[in-house]
């Protein structure tokens, strides 16, 4: 009896459990070898053989998810329970994708949301690979048109790679998306790193990480050609992209082509002229050896649209836009972005064992980004909008007639005159005067290079460890450049609002210098930059528990080499700043506990100091080499907790967050009046010391109600505030009785922001859908999106003193508190709702698959504000009062507002 006791146990605690199938093609029912099969939550991943069969042994007992996987068909998951026996689930049919599902994400992010200069729209760009993560899937397509932000976080939190490279700009810690833009394609290898998750190949940011991949032997092979149309950004676009299958020598080869353009988007007069190319080669050296190099040129030139007033919305509508007017029957914009930075790589693959991997890489980008506007130290202000020539300010000194007259004449032109700026010009070449405007841009050529290793090991089943070292230098000549005389013969560079003729030179070394077209002016400096990382992770993996660590340390240096002497900052604008220096240090930690194959608990933990961005280092960059007060490294403490619930119909994850930022620094740049009691100047606005709060819940919901028709659902609830009152003060570069010392410095000051609002977008977002996908290869779908407590980005400079403070340090004798309360209550915007629809088709004919799809956004045209920011110009009770008095304030909000009906269609053929 003890005997058969002994070997009963023995039996039952060594039994193989396990799992078998055959996977096989739905169509053909021919096999499928070299299908990745996962056991989700766990270390086990192998692939199907010539026979499209697999097994997997030694399971222990419970419940799972079976993940199968193949490149071109769609993914497979099978909930099983092991009890202490082996299963066969016999053959699984894998339906061949006739084209990729559409990447929601990628179709509802067009490049002018992604590059909008002043609403930081850009970080939605962190959804690119949203299909991971079940809230981020569902929230992706339908939160990016209302400007929604992550965690109400911007993009710079975010990193971008490219096979291991970091592509955020050092500048202002964003990734410049036109880079790569138009080549969606090759885009598709993705590695996602959602928050404060690991990554194999980054630390990350507070928003995670999205790794690309782009090596030729990755990418699928054949040959794909597409068409789209839009009413967004661009009207039309043409992609074609070829990858060669892996020769017998070992080589791949891809390559990608798109070209994108359009006379106007959705906004008037925001025309569109971009092209991309791509090209990569790999090869195997050997069985551990491989080598990839990789070469984006995307080049990106489009129209920019302006925020405006409300007065000016009720006049001209959402679509307006003040940049733009006709030339010999053209519409023709002054302000146009264009991006032209190429990216060359190279990569080297070395398989050291099945367990130990070392990639290095090496990067060069090159190349420019300009922005036009214009100039017009002899000239009267051309815009269209300008204060002086709407209703607004006639109306204030009961010019009645004048408002009629302006009016009328705004509603039919109220564009630029393009005309009249040359004829101006014209008039004075003839007089022998130089020219009263230019078209010029702001302008940086920068030269980054970057290396780095990482290094991967899985040590046994259960510990595995990353490593990375990187080494990036920028070097950034920033300068204004003209581009068109506009009739004119020359263009004096000088500072008209400087009170002296030696103050007015923006260069010394060239006094009342005249410069013609394509020459440099007004200002022309290089900044340079030097970051050191070291990165390193170590991962546990267990039955019930996983957990990692790690650590990043950074080593910063910046410095500005001016190359004009400046004469409103003589003794401090030519030659090296002092260089600035940071230490900085990040770690971050985490686990999942997994109660059982169904249901997961996740937990993150990070504490980062960061270096501020080059943009925020430096008061007045493009004049001095004037540090911000007090500059210090930021800090940033962010956590979170997700309950993840994984079923065969039912899948949801919930997930809590807060996020701490301190010692944060903002410059801006303005026009302001009644700065220290009744004066006027352009300052530089620096914010140091900001403490910011974000917390929340983001809640996915999937829930598959029949193999054809799916429910989807995400809310975002939010509350995003200042928590402290940051130190301020100002930058000018005049001199004015006490107000600015000889430096351009005002005194030291506080702004009251506390329990303010960040203007982050909506910071409630919901949205409820659905989809349905036929057997017969179409699809459907539909969402209603709800957003609210959408904020104005507030003027800091109007709760400080200098709002209720004269000259002599007193408060103005009529202050009133309750009326000042009143005054700088931040706005709200109202609520909205948006309905968008999507829809698809695809065939196979012989050997080609063709595919169309197609979107609508705000199918029910609903007008709302996306976003807007207070004038700083009335900087003081009085004058604040007195504008906002008026039925239409002079310096009102100012504006953006959401696209009404917008749609994108697409056409695919692959072969």
């Amino acid at each position: 009896m003890f005997l058969f006791l002994w070997l009963f146990l023995f039996l039952e605690t060594t039994a193989q459990n396990s799992i078998q199938a055959t996977v096989l093609d739905y169509n053909s029912k021919n096999p499928l070898q070299n299908a990745l099969v996962y056991v989700l939550n766990s270390q086990i991943k192998i692939q199907t053989n010539s026979n499209g069969i697999f097994k997997i042994n030694n399971l222990k007992k419970g419940p799972f998810i079976l993940e199968i996987k193949l490149l071109g068909y769609q993914i497979q998951k099978i909930p099983i329970t092991i009890n202490n026996s082996s299963i066969d689930l016999g053959i699984i049919f894998l339906t061949k994708i006739f084209i990729e599902q559409p990447d929601l994400s990628i179709i509802s992010i067009t490049d002018d949301e992604l590059n909008n200069d002043a609403n930081s729209a850009d970080n939605i760009s962190g959804l690119l690979q949203a299909t991971k993560d079940v809230f981020l899937r569902a929230a992706a397509f339908q939160f990016s048109a209302s400007f929604f932000r992550l965690k109400g976080l911007g993009s710079e939190h975010g990193k971008v790679l490219m096979n291991g490279i970091e592509l955020n700009k050092v500048l202002d810690g964003r990734a410049q998306w036109s880079n790569w833009g138009g080549l969606n394609d090759v885009l598709r290898e993705q590695e996602f790193s959602n928050g404060l998750a690991i990554s194999n190949v980054a630390f990350g940011g507070v928003l995670g990480s999205t790794n690309f991949n782009t090596r030729a032997s990755k990418q699928r092979p054949g040959s794909r050609i597409s068409y789209s149309s839009s009413n967004r950004s661009y009207q039309h676009r043409v992609m074609a992209t070829h990858t060669m299958p892996v020769t017998r020598k070992g080589w791949s080869f891809t390559f990608s082509g798109s070209r994108r353009l359009g006379n106007e988007g959705f906004n008037d007069a925001t025309s569109y002229n971009a092209t991309s190319f791509f090209t990569a080669i790999e090869k195997k050296i050997s069985k551990n050896h491989q080598i990839n190099f990789t070469g984006i040129f995307a080049q990106n030139r489009r129209g920019k649209s302006s925020p405006n007033t409300q007065e000016v919305v009720d006049l001209k509508g959402i679509k307006y836009n003040e940049y733009w007017g006709r030339l010999n029957g053209r519409k023709l914009n002054s302000r146009l972005k264009d991006v032209e930075e190429p990216i060359i790589m190279l990569n080297h693959f070395w398989t050291i064992s099945d367990k130990n991997k070392l990639q290095t890489n090496v990067s060069y980008q090159f190349g420019s980004i300009g922005n036009s506007r214009l100039d017009f130290n002899g000239g009267a202000n051309p815009s269209p909008t300008y204060y002086q020539k709407l209703p607004s300010y006639f109306l204030a000194n009961s010019n009645f007639f004048g408002a009629y007259s302006v009016q009328k004449q705004f509603l039919e032109k109220g564009q630029l005159d393009w005309g009249a700026i040359f004829d101006a010009n014209i008039t004075n070449s003839s007089s022998n005067i130089n020219s009263a405007f230019v078209l010029y841009e702001d302008r940086n050529d920068d030269r980054q290079l970057t290396l780095n290793t990482i290094y991967n090991s899985q040590i046994d089943k259960h510990i595995s460890v990353t490593g990375k070292l990187e080494y990036k230098r920028l070097k950034s000549h920033n300068y204004a450049k003209t581009l068109n005389l506009l009739g004119g013969s020359g263009y004096l560079d000088i500072n008209n609002f400087a009170d002296t003729a030696a103050k007015r030179q923006n260069d010394l070394q060239n006094p009342n210098r005249v410069v013609g077209i394509g020459e440099k002016f007004k200002y022309n400096f290089n900044l340079n930059a030097a970051i050191i990382n070291a990165f390193a992770q170590i991962q546990f993996t267990y039955y019930k528990v996983d957990f990692y660590t790690a650590i990043n340390l950074l080593k910063t240096d910046y410095q500005r080499e001016g190359f004009y002497k400046n004469g409103r900052f003589e003794d401090n604008s030519l030659g090296n700043s002092n260089p600035l220096n940071f230490l900085d240090y990040q770690l971050k930690t985490g686990g999942t506990y997994k109660i059982n194959g169904h249901h997961l608990i996740e937990a993150h933990l990070g504490y980062f100091t960061q270096a501020p961005t080059i943009r925020n280092s430096f008061s007045n960059v493009r004049e001095n080499n004037n540090v911000v007060a007090n500059l210090m490294s930021e800090k940033i403490i962010s956590a979170d907790v997700s309950y993840i619930k994984r079923g065969n119909i039912l899948t949801t994850k919930l997930t809590g967050y807060y996020t701490y930022i301190k010692d944060a620094t903002e410059i801006s740049f303005y026009f302001g009046d009644g700065i220290g009691g009744d004066n006027t100047a352009f300052v530089q606005e620096i914010l140091s010391g900001i403490e910011k709060q974000h917390v929340g819940l983001e809640l996915g919901v999937e829930a598959q109600i029949t193999p054809a028709f799916k429910l989807n659902g995400a809310a975002s609830i939010g509350s995003f505030t200042y928590a402290n009152n940051p130190n301020l003060y100002l930058n000018s570069d005049i001199t004015n009785e006490g107000i600015f010392d000889e430096n351009g410095r005002s005194k030291d000051d506080v702004s009251n922001l506390k329990n303010y609002k960040i203007a982050a977008g909506p910071h409630n977002a919901i949205s409820v859908g659905f989809e349905y996908r036929d057997p017969n290869y179409w699809w459907f779908g539909a969402s209603l999106n709800f957003f609210s407590n959408t904020y104005i980005d507030v003027a800091p400079l109007t709760r400080s003193s200098n709002f209720y403070k004269d000259i002599d340090g007193l408060t103005f004798p009529d202050y009133n508190l309750e009326t000042a309360k009143t005054l700088l209550q931040q706005e709200k915007f109202n609520n909205y709702n948006v309905l968008n629809i999507v829809g698809g088709k695809s065939w196979k004919v012989n050997k080609y698959y063709i595919s169309f799809f197609g979107t609508v956004n705000n199918l029910l045209n609903t007008i709302y504000k996306s976003g807007g920011f207070e004038q700083g110009r009335n900087a003081n009770y009085y004058q604040l009062k007195a504008d906002k008095e008026k039925d239409n304030p002079i310096f009102g909000n100012k504006y953006w507002y959401g696209r009404g009906t917008t749609y994108f269609v697409n056409v695919n053929l692959s072969f």
